[in-house]
């Protein structure tokens, strides 16, 4: 159940409309930044239990 052409033309057609030509660059630098921020979050959530479980 993938999105097809059609459904990504669409909803980037919507996105566009809504946020304008150019909001959009600093609403996917902002979408980023925030996806490394939380995966940067896990890793070292992920390292700090790994030193609990080892002190233990």
């Amino acid at each position: 159940m993938g999105f097809g052409i059609g459904e990504i033309v669409l909803i980037g057609f919507g996105v566009l409309l809504i946020f304008g030509g150019k909001k959009l660059p600093a609403l996917g630098k902002a979408m980023g930044e925030s996806i490394n921020q939380f995966k940067k979050g896990m890793k070292e959530d992920d390292n700090s239990a790994q030193k609990i479980e080892k002190k233990d």
